[in-house]
């Protein structure tokens, strides 16, 4: 608490058309018996002849006394704060001050105007100037004439793209977005095994370009990486192709603004394309899984920048992918899939279940190899289009399963044989192990497309499993 003598405190700006309404309340309060300290926030003259008026343009005490909106006027008590009013409410100041006919000739109300210690970008540096925060983050000043953006691609925090420079200014701004302590451990981050905090997290979607708001989807989908079913160190170090994709549902996808629609897969959606580059960023600058060293991909995929997107659970017939693994329908999720390209499925024709079923099934035949079982999982991503044919039939997402597995028993004669698979020698082979494909709902809704996100040919309890992590604000 700022140490404060008088008995009344006001909170004035010149700019403020109600702050000048009451001018005249202020002079008359300054002269009363009771002591009145006004501060001002953008012109040291205004109030004119106010006693000791206070000069807080640099707006210290704006904000340690957390002031919203001006006019505010504030009791004092043994220096201590026991009551504060906004704006001009004429019998709402006469009964705080105890004077009847006080700005008995103004009009009954007027609304304030908001402080200049909340205004956009002013509230952050004030937290770094005043409000004893402390980040524990290594701190690197750079030359005057140094290029910040230059400088972040110097130092190798970069996955090939331009970064925001994380500024403790905005490091702050973006952990306002969790209501996580700044030093909590998110989970230990592979190949380095190295501890990241929230504040770590923060750094990297700083980084990324996140807004704040959507800091709690990539802390989410940092503990899910780090869980040992997902095996991000081997999704890392892998000749093959995969990188974690993230798959988010639930009410934070609007709060957001995340694309379950068009281009779904695509560029032009902020959340979606950030989100994505923050986890792997935090791959990189936490846990040193740079590529051409512990990352070993022979070809890698585009979606190693990154690769998220939300579940078009809008008019879906089928439960969300969240509830399928356990979670309310009010739950916010992000599952975490261990995938590489994008395998497009190109359909016009089939207008039964029964022979989309078998269009899809002939796909998925392809993934990794066709003669190729039980080795990687897959993510089936159906199109609005293409999920009315289902609804419209009665299917749901269980018969569609159902359908699969049994269209997709493979001749076990033409399963390529590996010396390390577990495959027992039998007349038919499943194409994916149990619980190996995903089935989602996305994408715009014009157009009989969907997709197929192939995973890595390590899969299950030998290699990587999705994880599914609830999002805590």
């Amino acid at each position: 608490m700022v140490d404060l003598p008088s008995s009344l405190v006001a909170v004035v700006k010149s700019d403020c058309p109600t702050c000048r309404l009451i001018e005249p309340v202020l002079q008359r309060l300054a002269a009363g018996p009771s002591p009145l300290t006004v501060y001002t926030q953008d012109d040291p003259a205004f109030p004119r002849n106010i006693p000791g008026l206070v000069d807080d343009t640099h707006l210290e005490v704006s904000f340690k006394l957390n002031i919203e909106i001006v006019p505010t006027l504030i009791r004092l008590e043994n220096g201590q704060e026991v009551e504060r009013i906004y704006g001009w409410n004429k019998s709402e100041w006469q009964n705080f001050t105890h004077i009847e006919d006080l700005g008995a000739d103004l009009p009954p109300f007027r609304p304030g105007c908001g402080a200049k210690n909340v205004e956009p970008s002013v509230a952050e540096k004030l937290a770094v100037r005043f409000g004893g925060h402390k980040l524990h983050a290594r701190r690197i000043e750079i030359a005057a004439l140094e290029d910040e953006l230059e400088a972040c691609f110097a130092r190798g925090w970069s996955d090939g793209l331009p970064v925001v420079p994380p500024t403790e200014t905005r490091v702050l701004r973006m952990l306002a977005g969790t209501s996580r302590a700044p030093n909590e451990i998110v989970g230990i981050i592979p190949p380095n095994q190295v501890e990241c905090t929230v504040e770590k997290v923060a750094i990297n979607a700083v980084l990324a370009g996140c807004k704040p708001e959507y800091l709690p989807v990539v802390l989410a989908a940092v503990e899910a990486a780090c869980q040992d079913e997902f095996a991000m160190h081997g999704v890392l170090a892998t000749t093959y192709f995969p990188g974690p994709v993230i798959i988010v549902n639930g009410p934070i996808v609007k709060a957001i603004g995340m694309n379950a629609g068009i281009n779904v897969f695509g560029p032009g959606n902020r959340a979606n394309a950030t989100i994505g580059r923050a986890l792997q960023l935090i791959v990189r600058n936490v846990g040193g899984g740079r590529p051409g060293e512990v990352d070993r991909a022979t070809f890698g995929t585009p979606g190693k920048y990154t690769f998220c997107f939300a579940e078009n659970e809008e008019g879906s017939p089928w439960e969300p992918l969240s509830v399928e693994r356990g979670f309310a329908t009010t739950a916010s999720t992000v599952t975490l899939f261990a995938g590489g390209g994008i395998q497009p499925i190109y359909d016009q024709l089939s207008r039964t279940p029964e022979a989309l079923a078998r269009s899809f099934a002939e796909c998925l035949r392809a993934v990794a190899h066709p003669r190729v079982a039980t080795a990687a999982d897959a993510v089936l991503v159906v199109s609005p289009e293409h999920s009315r044919v289902f609804a419209e039939a009665g299917w749901n997402k269980t018969r569609l399963y159902d359908a699969l597995e049994t269209l997709l028993h493979c001749p076990a004669d033409e399963i390529l044989r590996r010396k390390e698979s577990a495959v027992p020698i039998a007349e038919f082979v499943p194409k994916f192990r149990p619980g190996g494909l995903t089935i989602v709902r996305a994408g715009g809704s014009a157009g009989l497309f969907s997709a197929i996100i192939n995973g890595w040919v390590a899969s299950g309890a030998m290699g990587s499993q999705p994880v599914t992590k609830e999002i805590k604000l």
